[in-house]
């Protein structure tokens, strides 16, 4: 007969305890066992002493006479000191999937685009301003014998405030009002 020594659960629903039990590998996760051996209960704080009790000698026992223990049961024995587990490694449990790669690929892609054209704005840029640069020395020059067009909208206005033929007929229009 093998013997295991596993989990059977218990309590409420969303409310799990568990016994942590010897059975016949055959038998149900919450049938029959040979011998109950310790509690474990999750739903208290990992560092509560009272989450997981073993009767440490008698699991010793089991395990001399060759029970094997599951996974979760061979962690508890680890941390009590009774059996060294070994740790697993799945390098393959970290990788992200097909579409993740895909969706990363895509996202590079997307921002590679972008800093080129972030790139060639900024040469696009530093081309126009240094172009303008280059040609305003030469406006420059002619503008200082011509007027600019600021200059000659300064004389125009000038030329507006001037005396205009409608200005006798207002200064008539004041003195009637007075």
């Amino acid at each position: 007969m093998a013997v295991a020594i596993r989990l059977s659960r218990g309590g409420a629903k969303k409310r799990p305890y568990y016994r942590i039990v010897v059975s016949d590998e055959r038998a149900p996760r919450d049938g029959k066992y040979l011998e109950q051996i310790g509690t474990y209960n999750p739903l208290l704080a990992k560092d509560d002493e009272n989450r997981v009790k073993l009767n440490e000698d008698r699991a010793k026992y089991w395990l001399g006479v060759g029970a094997k223990p599951s996974d979760r049961v061979l962690r508890f024995l680890d941390a009590a000191g009774i059996l060294e587990r070994e740790a697993r490694n799945n390098p393959n449990k970290g990788k992200p999937g097909e579409k993740a790669v895909e969706r990363a690929e895509e996202k590079a892609e997307k921002l590679k685009e972008a800093e080129e054209a972030k790139k060639a704005a900024e040469e696009e840029a530093k081309a126009a301003a240094a172009a303008p640069a280059e040609e305003t020395p030469a406006e420059e020059a002619p503008a200082t014998e011509e007027a600019t067009p600021a200059e000659e909208a300064a004389v125009e206005g000038a030329a507006d405030e001037a005396p205009t033929e409608d200005a006798p007929a207002e200064a008539a229009a004041e003195d009637k009002a007075e």
